[in-house]
């Protein structure tokens, strides 16, 4: 197959589908109508030869071809849209003000352990953080960026993951021993469980956990519930009950005496987006901070 500019674009479309799980959310970013993606997903299916992606009423997935697909090109065109960065902005050097807007987890793990680095690397730079619970309108509040946890939420903003990490699943050898170890995660319903409040929607977050294709959801209860990671760590170290954090926090937590449990079932991932109001190319400031918040978590 020779080079196909309707192809490349197409790619483009499927990638933005794939990263906001919804053609409609696909096309707001794109500038598009959802029957333009729609046609242009099945324009490059056809051109390939198989299906990519499933679509059903609720969720937008990719088959197994699909997938091997997107692991191959999307890496591709986040060079491409690098190196067309790169090439623009090599003359300039992060400066001015960045002003940006991100939730508690971020500001928590990512940007305050960060910040100091960044403004030592870019004298030029003032940073101007503001921690809140939603993204609200990032144009009008005067945010150049804002980078949060957890699935895009519904906007007119470009919307681009830029890295996940695991949940786990973790107690403190005290309540192992007064309570056992579960040993299958249909289990832990039967634990005290520490839930955390899903700031987007009010409720506590669903216990999942996956092993490979398997995912099994799992009601659990618990008569504690959260908004502050700190607060179930404290709870969890002093033998309360089981908790569900993220990896890139637990890392953060070396004193605390916790033990990961089921271990093989801890493939769920969770996401964490950059939203900026344009497709144009990032400002230098920009790729700059994403660029150290994505060193932090390697």
């Amino acid at each position: 197959m020779g080079f196909d500019a309707r192809v490349f674009s197409g790619i483009g479309v499927l990638v933005a589908v794939v990263e906001a799980r919804s053609f409609a959310r696909a096309a707001t970013a794109l500038g598009l109508t959802q029957s333009g993606v729609s046609r242009a997903v099945a324009r490059l299916e056809e051109r390939v030869g198989v299906r990519l992606l499933q679509r059903s009423s609720r969720a937008v997935t990719l088959t197994d071809e699909g997938r091997r697909f997107y692991e191959r090109v999307a890496p591709l065109i986040a060079g491409i849209e690098d190196a067309a960065g790169e090439v623009c902005d090599t003359s300039r050097k992060p400066k001015g003000h960045l002003r940006i807007c991100v939730d508690a987890l971020v500001a928590r793990v990512l940007v305050g352990p960060r910040a100091a680095a960044l403004l030592a690397a870019y004298p030029d730079l003032s940073l101007d953080v503001v921690v809140r619970a939603q993204l609200g309108d990032l144009v009008a509040d005067g945010f150049d960026v804002a980078i949060r946890s957890g699935e895009p939420e519904p906007s007119s903003l470009i919307a681009r993951k830029i890295l996940e990490t695991r949940v786990l699943t973790c107690a403190s050898p005290a309540y192992l021993e007064r309570r056992g170890r579960p040993r299958r995660p249909r289990d832990v319903a039967h634990h005290e469980c520490i839930l955390f409040r899903n700031p987007s929607t009010g409720r506590p977050y669903e216990w999942v956990f996956q092993r490979g294709a398997e995912i099994v959801s799992v009601e659990v209860s618990g008569r504690l519930v959260v908004n502050d990671s700190s607060t179930a760590f404290e709870a969890c170290a002093a033998g309360h009950g089981i908790i569900q954090p993220l990896e890139i926090e637990l890392r953060r937590r070396s004193d605390l005496d916790l033990v990961q449990i089921l271990p093989d079932w801890a493939e769920e991932r969770f996401p964490l987006y950059v939203y900026y109001p344009s497709r144009s190319l990032l400002p230098a400031k920009v790729r700059a901070l994403i660029d150290f918040v994505v060193a932090a978590h390697d």
